[in-house]
């Protein structure tokens, strides 16, 4: 009976590991990472530690304007990702990102967000539509946006409500998007670094690929979530 047990587990084994050779069984769709999926689970967090809520960033920074292409085809993947265009952060970030928005009010400039808290589900679906991770997440370790301590952000001008000039689009997957790609006219430069220098002074380090992308420190500290944005709103209007 052992040996027929061993004979099959054997078997069994060699079996697996051919339909993974062959890409029968894809390595990059086996995730093992902890994900939050449940209101309820989130709300339990919560309780034991107020830091892990996820603040609905347009209700706490004024003047803040909110561009959430994901909830648009205006992206990469050219389709709706998002239900809903809204920007959640965990509340340590959100009073971090507060203050950045009061610092940049005095030079006549605000935040404009194209993304913020961002549903594991999506960075799944990213990562099937493009595997380079210089510009998306794995899904085995999953992104800091999925953790609520990322932000994708840009300037723009209170005055006209116009973006400054920055070096590309959002989402633009070319070398100038890197945050110390250096030929670039002088008030792109200007602004690019007046954009990272604040944000790092409140707590965010920078992307080097990308220079709208933020991550919020001690992001270790934050579970990655799955929990649809129209949930978080419901749960903070209570």
């Amino acid at each position: 009976m052992i040996q027929h047990l061993r004979s099959f587990l054997l078997i069994f084994t060699l079996l697996f590991a051919w339909n993974l050779s062959s890409g029968q069984i894809k390595n990059d769709t086996i995730h093992t990472v902890y994900v939050v999926k449940t209101i309820d689970e989130y709300q339990q967090q919560v309780v034991l530690n107020p830091n892990m809520e996820l603040v609905n960033l347009i209700d706490v920074i004024n003047g803040l304007k909110l561009d959430i292409r994901y909830a648009t085809t205006n992206n990469f993947t050219k389709q709706q990702i998002y239900t809903s265009p809204l920007a959640f952060l965990r509340k340590p970030a959100a009073l971090a990102l507060e203050q950045v928005q009061d610092s940049l009010r005095k030079l006549n400039l605000g935040l404009i967000i194209f993304d913020a808290y961002r549903p594991y589900s999506a960075t799944v679906k990213f990562y099937e539509i493009i595997k380079d991770t210089r510009f998306v997440a794995d899904p085995k370790v999953g992104s800091k946006h999925n953790r609520g301590c990322a932000v994708d952000v840009a300037l723009y001008d209170l005055k006209t409500g116009e973006i400054v000039p920055m070096p590309t689009e959002f989402d633009d997957f070319s070398e100038k998007a890197g945050a110390y790609y250096p030929n670039l006219p002088k008030i792109v430069l200007y602004n690019r670094s007046l954009l990272s220098g604040i944000m790092q002074a409140f707590g965010f380090t920078i992307y080097p690929d990308e220079w709208w992308h933020f991550d919020y420190q001690n992001w270790k500290e934050y579970p990655l979530m799955d929990i649809p944005f129209n949930e978080l709103k419901m749960k903070n209007e209570k």
